[in-house]
């Protein structure tokens, strides 16, 4: 009897946990990603008590394929169309809370003393929600016709989408260290390739090909067809650079965009679910609990920072966003966890070899945690919201009422802001990719004949100032253009809810130019970041 392969054993003995696993967390009600945690853990090594897998590089490819088909599947649910659907409320919340939520993880990273790294990427796990168990807790507590669960599902379209872009950037520090040099220029430059391939494919070849194909495909053909447009963006990706996950990402949203969107979604759905399974039960083998017990604070305090973090962050960014404080509140509260996105992240990290090996189960832990609290901490919002409401200052009060009231005046500008917002994009773009080609120029040709002609100091010196003064002018217009439009002065008299988003507009297209300037002086002199950043904002 010939000796069966090591890779269909342990497939065997995976599915066969996951399948265990899932049966006992469906009667349980619990979400179906933590079985699969467990029954990773109880196949592994570090469970003495129960068989393991004997191959672990076999199923560390075999997650690597289940990281592509979910970023594919994730693809396949984005449109442009939900992006305008999801308005301005999500937009702000989401932007606010990923923010403000990196900033923690890197604080409570750089508190434990970890390396650069570790921090960042710890930032990045602890930013993005769980679309999969936020959806399943409100399915199982009968939430889903709630108008705040309609809020709460627009700012996770949100995450998943700024967490593709997250990761992009977390692969571009990963590998080259730094933003120094001509490395972030070229960064820069295959993002771009990627966006413009991704708009120029999307709109005019591929759902033409598939428009002239669609009599020759039957469901089998689709699936394959759409299979292999999927590795073939994979591929592409990684030999330019980024991530798989980020090319099949790509390809999911490209399709999106076509006719056999929702057969290619259906189709796709039991391949995913099985890989999936196996990325997920592969997170869960990489649970050691010596090392869960040897971090048992850090643990404690990253999943306090969690819930607290999502929760204040979380309320306080649907408030800015101009909604009352009850539903802000249950926003936030809904938001207390991390999933796939954790897990798919520090498994990047794992991949690029730039993060310690404690960082990946301390996660998974922190994730199954807040997983089993979060059911808890929805049902605590309106309870929450009604103390603090009780106990607000009548000046406070309000304060809210005053700006919450004024969300619907927002809503009845939608075509002023649509206008404004694109007029402002096109004109950082377009400006953008002038100040970036000077600058290219400028690093290839100028700042080398004054190294030639001059000491190293004064040509560094004189090359700053020149690119600086070249670029000044497509700077200036980044930052002040439309700022004193018909658009925005309208929007910035008709009501107070609009000022806010109105002055986040200018600081982040002051950023923008600040970073323009950074870069240039970062490539020329070995300043130090503070001062360099002064410089810039000056």
């Amino acid at each position: 009897m010939s000796q069966l392969p090591t890779l269909i054993a342990d497939l065997a003995l995976i599915l066969i946990c996951a399948g265990i696993m899932t049966l006992l967390f469906k009667k349980l009600k619990q979400p179906l990603v933590l079985g699969y945690v467990v029954a990773g853990f109880l196949a592994s090594p570090h469970m003495p008590y129960t068989p393991s897998v004997m191959d672990a590089a076999n199923i560390k490819t075999w997650a690597d394929i289940g990281v592509i088909f979910l970023l594919f599947a994730l693809g396949l649910e984005f449109s442009f169309k939900k992006i305008v659907k999801v308005g301005g409320s999500a937009i702000i919340a989401a932007c606010t809370i990923i923010f403000c939520m990196i900033l923690l993880g890197i604080g409570v990273g750089m508190g434990f003393g970890w390396h650069r790294m570790d921090s960042l990427f710890l930032g990045g796990m602890i930013a993005m929600s769980s679309t999969t168990i936020i959806y399943k807790a409100f399915d199982d507590l009968g939430l889903r016709k709630k108008q705040f669960t309609g809020l709460v599902l627009s700012i996770l379209i949100l995450e998943d989408i700024l967490a593709i872009v997250l990761m992009v950037m977390l692969s571009t520090m990963a590998v080259s260290h730094n933003f120094e040099g001509t490395e972030m220029l070229e960064s820069i430059g295959k993002l771009a390739f990627f966006l413009i391939l991704w708009f120029v494919v999307g709109i005019y070849l591929i759902p033409e090909f598939l428009k002239r194909c669609r009599k020759l495909m039957g469901e089998e053909t689709l699936l394959i067809v759409s299979l292999a447009l999927c590795f073939g963006m994979v591929v592409m990706a990684a030999n330019t650079g980024f991530s798989a996950a980020f090319g099949a990402f790509i390809m999911g949203s490209i399709l999106a965009e076509t006719i056999e969107a929702e057969s290619i979604d259906r189709l796709v759905k039991p391949v995913k679910d099985l890989f999936g399974a196996i990325f997920f039960v592969s997170v869960g083998m990489m649970v050691d609990p010596a090392m869960i017990l040897e971090y048992a604070v850090p643990i404690i305090v990253i999943t306090m920072a969690v819930i607290l973090g999502q929760s204040i962050f979380g309320t306080f960014g649907v408030i800015l966003s101009g909604k009352p404080l009850k539903t802000a509140m249950q926003c936030g509260f809904s938001l207390t966890q991390i999933g796939e996105f954790a897990f798919i992240i520090a498994s990047l990290g794992v991949s690029l070899h730039v993060t310690s090996d404690f960082l990946y189960p301390i996660v998974v832990a922190v994730s199954v945690i807040t997983t089993f609290l979060t059911p808890y901490m929805i049902r605590l919002a309106e309870p929450a919201s009604s103390f603090v409401d009780a106990h607000l200052p009548a000046s406070w009060q309000k304060l809210l009422m005053r700006y919450s009231s004024g969300s619907q005046t927002v809503l009845n500008h939608e075509n002023l802001w649509k206008k404004l917002i694109l007029a402002m994009v096109r004109i950082t773009v377009v400006y953008s990719i002038v100040s970036i080609s000077i600058i290219a120029l400028s690093f290839r040709f100028v700042v080398p004949f004054f190294k030639e002609n001059l000491p190293h100091f004064w040509a560094s010196l004189l090359g700053v100032v020149f690119i600086i003064l070249c670029i000044a002018p497509f700077l200036r217009a980044i930052m002040v253009k439309k700022n004193h439009s018909v658009e925005f002065m309208t929007l910035w008299h008709d009501s107070r809810t609009n000022r806010a988003p109105l002055v986040s507009t200018i600081v982040i297209r002051i950023m923008i130019a600040a970073l323009f300037v950074i870069f240039v002086i970062s490539g020329l002199f070995k300043a130090s970041i503070g001062l360099v950043i002064g410089v810039a904002v000056l």
